[in-house]
């Protein structure tokens, strides 16, 4: 495949993209489209898992090691600290088994967060006689001040995204990290809506744990995520036993002499039949492009379209969260106006999304100056 890098002058790469010209998406927070070297790598695997007696055993694992190290480059991280997995409940839940949680403390969470990790942490909190703190923001507030009021000496775990899923509103993780460490509590992070599309690196974070679903900025397809495991916690209990993840498991003639002990690092946590032999050289595909393109350039590309969505949204008279992200934002419109703009765009083949009391705009390296000209005219014809 032809891997292309970020251009100097803010502009993406259409081309490596199937999106029609008429077409201006602008909801890759909810899927993004998949680059058409994906697409090719797809269908190359589709005829080639046809043909079992073609695959060897290595390929039951060198595929998979490859979109560990390819994740892992993204966010700062060694290969040995990267588990794949399904799903953001699959990463948190891995998280909410290896953290103490005890009774009387608590874990903070942000107001109108991600379900599957509320979920996930409302029950832990019920198991364990635990407090779910719930953080919301006064007028004016932003978010990383926010969480930082409510660590104390009773927090257990802090739970927190790079940039929250509904708007794009950010948070500072580095010094949320720094508080919760203080406070002798774990650091979880959702960083679905941000790897790949904004820097992050975990030498400065020092997460517990950190987890990111694959088919929204990472460009990938849908049931391959990545979990982050500091290697404090590389001794853990994964969810599931399963064969591939043992010591030796390479070795198909040894598998009934059972063992006992894991492969080297984070690879534990992996969830069974992680090789998925139809969709790994699309991730890997798609990971290609996106190291190539790297989170800062895709930032710095990204930052340019959101901040001419977001002069509009102002001069429309609505309101878009600071702090926030470079790659996405939401708009807050007047009660009424949402629903009828959104009709408006869809019928024009200008396609946004409703989260939240948001109205949320997440272009990709597939965005054109043509595509946010189209939007921002809605916006002048609606305000």
């Amino acid at each position: 495949m032809d891997i292309v890098a970020a251009d100097g002058d803010g502009t993406g790469g259409r081309e490596l993209f199937d999106v029609p010209r008429e077409v201006s998406y602008f909801n890759a927070a909810g899927i993004a489209p998949t680059l058409t070297a994906s697409l090719e790598a797809g269908r190359a695997a589709l005829a080639w898992r046809a043909r079992p007696w073609e695959i060897r055993t290595d390929d039951w694992f060198d595929g998979a090691e490859r979109r560990r190290t390819l994740f892992a480059s993204l966010v700062g991280a060694t290969a040995a600290d990267i588990a794949l997995i399904p799903a953001t409940s699959y990463g948190c839940a891995t998280a909410a088994a290896n953290v103490a949680v005890g009774p009387g403390r608590q874990v903070v969470v942000l107001d109108g967060e991600y379900p599957s990790g509320i979920y996930t942490w409302r029950r832990c909190a019920a198991e364990r006689g635990a407090e779910l703190r719930t953080v919301s923001r006064e007028p004016g507030q932003g978010w990383t001040e926010a969480v930082l009021e409510a660590i104390g000496e009773r927090t257990a775990v802090v739970s927190v995204p790079q940039v929250h899923w509904t708007d794009g509103a950010s948070l500072d993780l580095v010094t949320v990290s720094r508080a919760a460490r203080a406070a002798g509590a774990a650091l979880v992070v959702d960083a679905s809506q941000s790897a790949g599309a904004v820097p992050l690196d975990v030498r400065e974070v020092r997460p517990d744990f950190l987890f990111a679903v694959g088919y929204k900025w990472l460009l990938g397809p849908f049931g391959l995520g990545y979990l982050y495991v500091d290697p404090a916690h590389h001794g853990g209990r994964p969810l599931e036993e399963n064969w591939i993840a043992r010591r030796d498991a390479r070795d198909f003639s040894r598998l009934v002499d059972y063992r006992d002990a894991y492969q080297d690092g984070a690879r534990r946590f992996d969830v069974g039949q992680r090789t998925e032999f139809e969709l790994t050289p699309m991730a890997v595909a798609a990971l290609e492009q996106m190291n190539a393109w790297t989170p800062s350039g895709v930032a710095r590309v990204l930052a340019r379209h959101t901040a001419r969505i977001g002069e509009a949204a102002l001069a429309a008279g609505w309101t878009v969260p600071e702090p926030r992200g470079p790659h996405m934002l939401g708009v807050h419109l007047p009660s009424g106006v949402r629903p009828r703009l959104m009709e408006y765009l869809e019928a024009r083949g200008i396609h946004t999304a409703a989260r939240g009391d948001a109205l949320r705009i997440s272009p990709h390296m597939h965005t054109t100056d043509e595509d946010v000209d189209r939007l921002t005219a809605a916006f002048r014809r609606h305000h």
